[in-house]
């Protein structure tokens, strides 16, 4: 029976597949099997002794180590008697020179390699979704909100080339990330390489050259966990920024608001309630993104091990690796519908836009005063005493110039209009969205392997 939601609720099943069970006992088979066909080439063990062990080792199932791990507490003194089982004196040299941990951190760097293979397709998947959004909504005036109040005009387009960027960012930190964290490791109980006597660099050098990863360049009996950190890290600030966008989204989606929303056809927003409709996609990007953050504190608790090693961290990375790779797995499948998704209500943007009646428009009309002589204190207090009449009366922003007629005597009556034009005020979103899609472009490239 199930009780953890990423068995049946997050997730897809190709993530799951990798972390399950049967898949990790399968790719510490695949470690010990690279350092048998390493110890024969050369030539530690016999000839043929790698052949012996390819046609039998893959007969051992994952509750053939259970039964042993649970007489003798040891998992892979548990996996090499299963596989002594299968495989009768072919496994003799099995293991040989190796410690555990050899066996298990080089199976997790396999096992990370290839989930992280299925977040950066994925990541890119949204990134490019988001791209098609901005061309799309790229000169779609909307105001621009800081502290949840009115600002300054920006575009839909300029809004969403902000979040192309952040998780931009995040692939660029995954790639830069696998270098040093997609790293195996065959050095023996210590890190010396002593039970290889004097051969270690070549039996390490064949068993990487057959797994297809660099070594780490020393270690302990473990791979310092400084990179699993980093990785956890990494993967809880990208699901941060997904959940940044979310909850722009549900922000958004409020009835006075309703400029963007959730487009999830035929769902149930109240048990109670006909007429809801809930940005429940992205109140679920938030509450993974606040489950994925809680696994960096184990993470960061797992580097200072003692001397060469201890156990501590072993029972935490059974939970936080696998749990951490399904839950941003969940996240971005579940960005990637809510963007196919995504309701934009033009109508909405303009009306809100237009519901200050120009006031956000006072910075523009401060710095054209201050080009016509005015100081900076004299143009902002006159600019901030105009905005301030015209919300008091609920007039617009232009008419009260026009009542005031103090701005009159430095700008003319149409240079006034064209001063309070929202698409006058724009800035170089122009050119900085298109820099941003360059730059996420360039990063989705390089990023592919």
């Amino acid at each position: 029976m199930s009780i953890c939601p990423l068995d049946f609720r997050y997730g897809s099943e190709e993530m799951r597949r990798i972390f399950g069970r049967e898949n990790i006992i399968r790719k510490m088979l695949e470690v010990e099997l690279a350092l048998s066909k390493a110890l024969e080439d050369i030539g530690i063990a016999p000839k043929g002794s790698y052949d012996k062990l390819l046609k039998c080792i893959y007969n051992v199932r994952p509750e053939d180590v259970d039964r042993y791990e649970e007489i003798l507490g040891h998992e892979i003194v548990a996996l090499l008697n299963a596989v002594k089982d299968a495989c009768g004196e072919s496994a003799n040299y099995i293991h040989y020179g190796a410690t555990s941990n050899d066996v298990i951190d080089t199976a997790w760097s396999l096992l990370i390699r290839d989930a992280l293979e299925i977040v950066k397709r994925k990541l890119i998947a949204n990134i490019k979704v988001m791209i098609e959004l901005i061309q799309k909504f790229k000169d779609l005036v909307m105001v621009g909100r800081t502290h949840a109040q009115h600002a300054l005009p920006i575009t839909l387009g300029f809004k969403l080339a902000n979040y192309v960027y952040e998780l931009t960012r995040s692939l660029e930190r995954i790639t830069s990330a696998e270098v040093r964290v997609v790293r195996g490791k065959m050095a023996g109980a210590v890190g010396t390489m002593a039970g290889w006597r004097g051969r270690g660099l070549e039996v390490e050098n064949a068993v990487m050259s057959e797994l297809g990863l660099h070594p780490h360049l020393i270690t302990t009996q473990v791979v310092p966990r400084d990179g699993f950190a980093e990785m956890v890290s990494i993967l809880a600030i990208l699901a941060s920024q997904v959940e940044r966008f979310g909850i722009e989204v549900r922000e958004l989606m409020r009835p006075e608001i309703l400029e963007l929303a959730e487009g999830g056809v035929g769902r149930i927003g109240s048990s109670t309630m006909p007429h809801k409709t809930n940005p429940v996609e992205c109140e679920k990007l938030s509450g993974l993104a606040r489950v994925l953050r809680g696994f960096l504190i184990p993470s960061f608790e797992n580097i200072p091990l003692w001397h060469e090693r201890d156990l501590s961290n072993s029972s935490a990375e059974r939970i936080l690796i696998p749990h951490s790779f399904v839950l941003i797995d969940e996240v971005l499948d579940t960005l990637h519908e809510v963007l196919l998704g995504l309701k934009v209500f033009p109508e909405n943007i303009g009306r809100n836009l237009k519901l200050s009646k120009g006031v956000i428009m006072a910075e523009s009309l401060m710095l054209k005063l201050i080009d016509r002589g005015l100081s900076r204190f004299e143009a902002y207090k006159l600019a901030m005493g105009l905005a301030s009449r015209a919300r008091s009366k609920g007039i617009d922003l232009f008419d009260e110039i026009l009542n005031d007629g103090t701005v009159l005597t430095y700008l003319s009556v149409n240079e006034v209009r064209e001063t309070l034009n929202y698409d006058n005020y724009l800035g170089n979103y122009k050119e900085l969205v298109d820099r941003t899609i360059k730059y996420a472009e360039d990063v989705m490239k390089s990023s592919l392997h």
